[in-house]
């Protein structure tokens, strides 16, 4: 358990918020508080509004303002940041207005940047906090204060900076690598392009010294990574040794070779994985898989591989997919009777064939034990779960075989850091779910 409370005394030099310590049990740095009460809003609003302290969040729920939620006594930090993710791209930082709620906006969004979240800040007015402004004016004024005074976090960065260093050509240069400093940290090359056209504008600066600036930035971020993650090629793996490594020092050049398994033929995903999903489907794709969001099996499925389902190699297990999809857009049940008395002999053969059971159970288990075991065919919830993970694995090894080749081919040219980048990203992907599927680096074929 753990525990949180805020400070009574007006001692300025006393902390805000008192918080229990980590413990194996209460990790504050995994904990968004009111993510609970506030994850259904945040999907309806398609926004998360991250506050300071506890108060806020129970004065804004108080107040209708339902999408809120505070870091648990920690700066921000990138489970918080995942955690915010997974219910909406887009976050709005509102923080104190005075010089420490000021720093607390500019330090946690990079980490939000980094997962690529869409970041808006709203400072208040000096001396209030979101607690003490909304019982000032009301929840009226202040949802309309949200709206009106919501910056681009970057934007706000590169305008907040340049009020400090006027034009000082020397302060202005601190400012540009400072704010490219964020930008970089954006997956989404189209992000950075646009932030830094419009970066160039306000800064006064020419357009391409900013992109050199910015490569600079983003390989200073990756060798940082490299040597963070360290590792040596799994026993087995075959090492890349085309991977443009411009800019990278020896060492890192080296991990990152390593790092790049090479995969087998990437044209085509496995048929096991096609089946499986098909099976999911078929068996279990009216159940419910999510009860907080009223979604099914099917719903889950489809949302997660609509993306993949053309790369299907199996016209049928594709086929299952589509029909499923359109009867999902029709607002249709998706059920085993549909595809068992399907007009197609070919969907009607294969649902029997997906639906036998290759698990009995043991004649005496019930009867010996006084329990029901459920068969490894009906534990649904973690068959899809697995299902999916696996057939985005698959789609994932072909990605990065296709953006080691445009590594290749955009070598010594000023979009290289971009691939490289993506590269690296493609790596974490794959290890996160690798290691869910049971493996810590997927096998490759020569």
């Amino acid at each position: 358990m753990g525990f949180a409370g805020r400070t009574l005394t007006n001692d300025k030099h006393s902390p805000k918020y008192l918080n229990s310590p980590e413990s194996e049990i209460y990790h504050k740095s995994k904990i968004l508080y009111g993510m609970f009460f506030a994850q259904r809003t945040i999907r309806k609003e398609e926004e998360c509004i991250l506050v300071e302290g506890y108060t806020d969040v129970l004065s804004l729920h108080q107040a209708g303002i339902e999408n809120v939620v505070a870091s648990s006594g920690t700066s921000l930090t990138v489970e918080q940041v995942r955690l915010i993710k997974r219910f909406s791209p887009n976050l709005k930082v509102l923080y104190d207005g005075d010089l420490a709620g000021r720093k607390a906006a500019l330090r946690g969004s990079d980490l939000a940047l980094e997962q690529d979240l869409n970041v808006r800040v709203v400072l208040l007015p000096d001396g209030e906090d979101p607690d003490s402004y909304l019982q000032k004016v009301g929840a009226a004024v202040f949802r309309e204060y949200l709206d009106q005074n919501a910056e681009d976090f970057i934007l706000y960065k590169t305008a907040s900076l340049l009020e400090d260093a006027g034009h000082d050509p020397i302060r202005r240069t601190v400012v540009a690598k400072d704010v490219l400093s964020s930008v970089a940290r954006i997956p989404d090359a189209l992000k950075r392009a646009m932030y830094v056209k419009e970066c160039a504008r306000l800064l006064e600066m020419e357009e391409q010294s900013l992109h050199s600036e910015l490569n600079k930035q983003i390989r200073q971020i990756l060798q940082k990574k490299l040597k963070d993650q360290g590792g040596e090629a799994a026993s087995g793996s075959v090492v890349r040794d085309d991977i443009p490594t411009t800019g990278l020092s020896p060492e890192d050049a080296e991990r990152l070779r390593q790092e790049s398994r090479k995969p087998g033929p990437p044209t085509k995903v496995d048929q096991l994985s096609e089946r499986d999903i098909a099976r999911i489907l078929i068996a279990y794709g009216d159940q419910i898989f999510d009860k907080d969001q009223n979604e099914s099996v099917a719903e889950y499925v489809l949302r997660n591989i609509e993306e993949v389902m053309e790369h299907f190699e199996h016209a049928l297990y594709r086929q299952v997919a589509e029909l499923t999809l359109e009867r999902l857009q029709n607002k249709e049940p998706v059920n085993t009777a549909f595809f068992v008395q399907h007009g197609n002999d070919a969907i009607r053969t294969l649902a029997i064939d997906l639906l036998q059971s290759p698990y009995e159970i043991s004649p005496g288990w019930s009867a010996r034990f006084d329990v029901y075991q459920k068969l490894p065919d009906e534990n649904f919830f973690k068959d899809a779960l697995i299902s999916v993970w696996q057939i985005k694995l698959d789609k994932l090894q072909r990605l990065i075989e296709d953006n080691i080749n445009q590594m290749k081919a955009h070598q010594g040219q000023e979009d290289e850091m971009d691939y490289v980048l993506i590269h690296q990203h493609l790596l974490e992907q794959r290890q996160w779910l690798a290691e869910r599927l049971g493996t810590v680096v997927p096998r490759f074929k020569n």
